[in-house]
């Protein structure tokens, strides 16, 4: 039985290594000329729903750069790494960048309908104000359907995915100790996320129709390069 231990970034393949650099730059430049307001990072590189007057398409890919704090980005580069590196390895630099860049358009486009749903059932509700009751709570309706999406996360998922798919059997070992299959902790992670999805709690912020979503375009992607047994799908 194949295992896969993550130990010390001693792999660290072409791609997988211009991602973690380029993400470690945005971070840079979003805790430095971001906070000393210079330039407003999350209104211009962030993803925005599409009723947003911030709402730019070159959003679809810069907010995959994007990441709200040290533990997201860590966590985002570390599976990046760990999923990713085997896959870039397996495949080369530019099938696993297109399979990459794919898996977080996806995910993004998935998180997008989602946000106009709830965006206009916003913008449905604010309409219906009279004139002094918008104006009361103009700020509060704009901020709302100004929020900003960011990280790595749906991309990053689609690589989980596949990695789950193409090595089932590999253990993975969480937090270093616990082994457990990669298709086991593919599915109860994806189960988790769909349960989260469905139950939207008040107060979760985390997009987890983006995740379910860079999943999925993960496992259709790799799903069919594997049923045509193609070299590369780029």
């Amino acid at each position: 039985m194949t295992e896969f231990r993550p130990s010390r970034f001693q792999i660290l393949p072409l791609v997988i290594k211009n991602l973690l650099i380029i993400n470690g730059l945005f971070f840079l430049a979003q805790n430095t000329i971001g906070k000393q307001g210079i330039i407003n990072m999350d209104d211009l590189f962030a993803l925005h729903t599409w009723q947003s007057p911030l709402f730019r398409p070159w959003q679809f890919v810069t907010h995959l750069f994007m990441h709200g704090g040290f533990d997201h980005i860590f966590s985002n580069m570390f599976a990046l790494w760990m999923f990713g590196s085997v896959l870039e390895n397996l495949w080369g630099p530019k099938r696993f960048l297109t399979f990459y860049i794919s898996c977080g358009l996806g995910a993004a486009f998935c998180h997008m309908i989602v946000l106009y749903i709830e965006s206009q059932h916003l913008i449905q509700a604010f309409n219906s104000l009279d004139a002094f009751t918008q104006d009361a709570y103009r700020s509060r309706f704009m901020e709302k359907l100004n929020e900003a999406t960011l990280g790595a996360s749906g991309a990053v998922f689609g690589c989980l995915a596949a990695f789950g798919y193409l090595f089932p059997n590999t253990r993975i070992y969480l937090y270093f100790f616990v082994p457990v299959k990669a298709k086991w902790f593919v599915i109860f992670y994806a189960a988790f996320e769909l349960y989260m999805a469905v139950a939207n709690s008040a107060g979760d912020n985390v997009a987890h129709v983006a995740h379910l979503g860079g999943a999925l375009v993960g496992i259709i992607l790799v799903y069919f390069w594997n049923k045509r047994n193609r070299r590369t799908f780029y």
